[in-house]
């Protein structure tokens, strides 16, 4: 079998990570461990588009999805959680073998309040959207 790589598109690509390990975190959702690069800076709340350069199976959805970060900037490894819809990206993402050698480029986006104190504010997260949070309302 090939090996597959996974990269993370950004302003920053070709940083070099390794897939460490990969989690069920509940029914139907997968959590993704990489190796942290030295230097690989973001904010709660951006993500990252991932693509699998040479996927054991593809389909019409193609090799490209966006993740949001959910490990926090001062945690020494990456981590994105997804639920796994059975699309030919997921399912070889969850069988590359560990130690799969990835490319990772630079965090965009973000998901953040307002940042006047004063002001009154509601954040709703459901689904995708509250891993990311977790760290926010944690003032990470």
């Amino acid at each position: 079998m090939a090996t597959e790589a996974v990269v993370v598109t950004g302003q920053m690509a070709g940083q070099t990570s390794k897939l460490m390990g990969r989690e069920e975190v509940a029914e139907g959702t997968m959590a993704f461990h990489f190796e942290k690069p030295s230097g690989f800076n973001f904010k709660p709340g951006q993500f990252a588009d991932v693509t699998l350069t040479d996927p054991p199976e593809t389909d019409a959805e193609g090799n490209t999805r966006t993740f949001s970060i959910a490990s926090p900037p001062f945690e020494n490894e990456l981590v994105f959680t997804t639920r796994m819809r059975d699309t030919a990206f997921k399912r070889s993402l969850k069988k590359v073998p560990l130690a799969t050698e990835v490319q990772i480029g630079s965090a965009a986006g973000s998901l953040t309040l307002h940042k006047n104190r004063a002001k009154p504010a509601v954040f709703l997260a459901g689904d995708r959207n509250y891993v990311p949070s977790q760290h926010r309302a944690a003032g990470g």
